[in-house]
């Protein structure tokens, strides 16, 4: 008996949809799916700068947002926003930096706002740290 002959093409169907998340494209698996995180580089970004700048203003190198924000050349608008990402709960801070926040938890979106009371953060923002 003859071995059956190998195809020249093998088809593969993986279901998936290619969103905007942070302003690049990421593949996203449908629910159940395992998923691999990686951390979001831009909010880690972000956490440190915000981090850096609230010792800066804290160590007294700089007196004011104002005085901070032009040394850094930024808004001080936008510096205040990034500013408010210290108010995370460190459970949260920890799954960005890990690479377990929610999908739907983006730069763009923990600017808009979010609770400062972190049980509020924790119940009240579906999505805002997804443990896995």
């Amino acid at each position: 008996m003859k071995p059956a002959a190998t195809p020249d093409t093998i088809t593969l169907r993986a279901p998936f949809r290619v969103v905007k998340r942070g302003g690049r494209k990421e593949v996203q698996l449908p629910d159940g799916a395992p998923v691999q995180r990686k951390t979001d580089s831009t909010l880690v970004k972000a956490l440190a700068r915000a981090f850096r700048w609230k010792r800066m203003l804290e160590s007294g190198e700089f007196t004011t947002i104002n005085e901070l924000a032009e040394r850094e050349g930024i808004a001080p608008s936008y510096m205040t926003r990034v500013m408010r990402l210290t108010l995370l709960a460190p459970d949260i801070v920890e799954a960005i930096l890990d690479g377990r926040q929610g999908s739907e938890m983006t730069l763009g979106r923990l600017l808009e706002g979010f609770p400062v009371a972190w049980a509020a953060q924790a119940t009240g923002q579906k999505g805002i740290c997804q443990q896995s």
